[in-house]
């Protein structure tokens, strides 16, 4: 999202909400004394950051609206069908390692990960805001997830039945609560279940190294900015036992360093725009542009390879993905 914008919307934010005062992963009491980097507020318990101000609803609705999800798609050339694809490989990872049972996509989106594991044979069903999702009324539970909607407008604690794994795929962070919300999903896991969770890595050295101006930010609809340790912490801490810790897995990670290296350039270039069709632009922008932003990521490519290996080896990786069994 451009600087631009999401600077307007953090402001009428704050106009009407004023600053959180609460984390909203640990729901600690902030106090003057916490660290505040632009548009978020550090805790020191547990080492997240909230987005402050806390968005309302009406500038969350904006933020989805329009241009963050087309019917169309998001991205130009073969990008949605790249997502397809690395959807299908998570699905067929979550397949070979949960038992036998349903799955549960938390924040699906269009559906692409239900879409592929029911290709596969599994009961999947995914939860989604209304603006995308089908409206429901009796709440589906596992054994009715192989056909029907794939993506239903619907809450995790309108959730019934046990499920064989429940993912959050780059949604935890979108929620108001998440550490709540991860306890009722090891609440809905079988036994031997597994709850797969994918968030960008606010302990990354991208993170560090774009600060204020990280890709991944992605404010106000992020609201919370875990660092990885938090959120293995979590997980142990509802009695799970992590078996995969993956820094490069999670993805988002060269994207990352790309956007911020780009964005460094005179003019401050937004390859996230260049790479996303005319209609899913936060600002539109002409050919001409558009050409000389993608030649400027194809030269800096090596360069934001290079830092995305020594992140990945260094455990810092700017996502984290997380496989914790019940």
């Amino acid at each position: 999202m451009l600087d631009t914008q999401r600077d307007t919307m953090l402001e009428t934010a704050g106009q009407s909400q004023g600053t959180h005062e609460r984390c909203a992963w640990c729901e600690a009491e902030l106090g003057a004394q916490a660290r505040r980097p632009r548009g978020r507020v550090h805790c020191e318990r547990c080492g997240a950051y909230t987005t402050s101000p806390w968005p309302d609803a009406q500038t969350l609705d904006e933020a989805y609206g329009g241009a963050y999800r087309p019917s169309a798609g998001r991205f130009s050339g073969p990008g949605d069908r790249l997502l397809e694809l690395t959807r299908a490989r998570l699905a067929a990872r979550i397949d070979e390692i949960a038992p036998a049972g349903g799955v549960l996509d938390v924040g699906a989106g269009p559906g692409a990960l239900v879409r592929a594991l029911r290709r596969r044979g599994r009961a999947a069903l995914g939860l989604e805001r209304s603006d995308v999702a089908a409206a429901h009324g009796e709440m589906p539970g596992p054994e009715d997830a192989k056909s029907g909607p794939l993506v239903i407008d619907a809450e995790l604690a309108d959730v019934r039945g046990t499920w064989a794994a429940v993912v959050f795929w780059h949604s935890l962070e979108h929620l108001p609560r998440p550490r709540a919300a991860l306890t009722e999903a090891a609440a809905h896991l079988a036994p031997g279940g597994i709850l797969a969770v994918a968030v960008p890595n606010a302990a990354s050295l991208q993170a560090s190294v774009f600060g204020d101006d990280w890709l991944h930010l992605d404010l106000p609809r992020h609201l919370t900015h875990a660092p990885a340790a938090t959120l293995i912490e979590a997980l142990r801490q509802l009695g799970l036992r992590v078996e995969r810790v993956s820094y490069w897995r999670g993805g988002q990670v060269m994207i990352g360093w790309l956007h911020g290296l780009v964005g460094a350039l005179p003019g401050h270039p937004s390859l996230y725009d260049a790479l996303r069709r005319p209609e899913a632009r936060w600002q539109q922008m002409g050919g001409g542009r558009r050409a000389g932003i993608l030649l400027a990521a194809t030269l800096l490519a090596p360069v934001a390879a290079v830092m995305s290996v020594v992140e990945v080896a260094m455990h810092r990786g700017g996502s984290i993905y997380v496989e914790a069994r019940k």
